[in-house]
C-alpha cells in the first residue's frame, strides 16, 4: 500500500517513528489546547501546517492523536480535516481511515511483537486504541 511506502520514507528520512519529532522536523506547529471532547485536528493557516491536540488527553492518546493528524498533514496537506473525536475512530470516510491506518502503522514501525500474544496486546503495548485492530 502506498501509505506504507510513505511511512518508510518518513522513518528513513527523520530516523524515528515518533510523530512529535517528525512533525517538528517537517515544520508543523503543534498546539495543545482545551478542545472539550475533541481529540485534535489538523489545519493549514496561511500555508503553515498546524496540529491541534487536546491538552486534557493522557500521553498515549496525545501521541496517537498527533500521529493521526500527522497523517492528514502528510497525506492530505490541503484539506482541513474535521475534528477528531473518539467516535471518528470508526469513520468510514476515506481520509479518516487512511489517517488511522497511517497512525497505527507508523507507531508500530519496526516493533518487536515477540512478547505479544494477541492483536490487543500489540495495541495495548504501543498505546494504540483497540479500535485500530482492523489495521493489523
Amino acid at each position: 500500500m502506498y501509505i506504507d511506502n510513505i511511512i518508510s520514507e518518513l522513518v528513513k528520512k527523520y530516523k524515528t517513528n515518533d510523530p512529535f519529532q517528525i512533525a517538528k522536523e517537517k515544520g508543523i506547529v503543534i498546539l495543545y489546547q482545551d478542545l472539550g471532547n475533541t481529540y485534535g485536528y489538523y489545519r493549514s493557516y496561511k500555508r503553515m501546517p498546524i496540529i491541534h491536540i487536546n491538552n486534557s488527553l493522557d500521553e498515549k492518546d496525545q501521541k496517537f492523536t498527533c500521529c493521526h493528524e500527522l497523517a492528514h498533514a502528510t497525506l492530505h496537506p490541503y484539506i482541513n480535516t474535521t475534528f477528531l473525536k473518539k467516535n471518528t475512530f470508526f469513520s468510514v470516510d476515506k481520509i479518516e481511515v487512511e489517517a488511522n491506518y497511517f497512525a497505527t502503522h507508523l507507531l508500530l514501525y519496526n516493533q518487536d511483537f515477540e512478547n505479544c500474544e494477541t492483536k490487543i496486546d500489540i495495541l495495548r503495548e504501543n498505546g494504540i486504541p483497540y479500535e485500530m485492530e482492523r489495521f493489523l
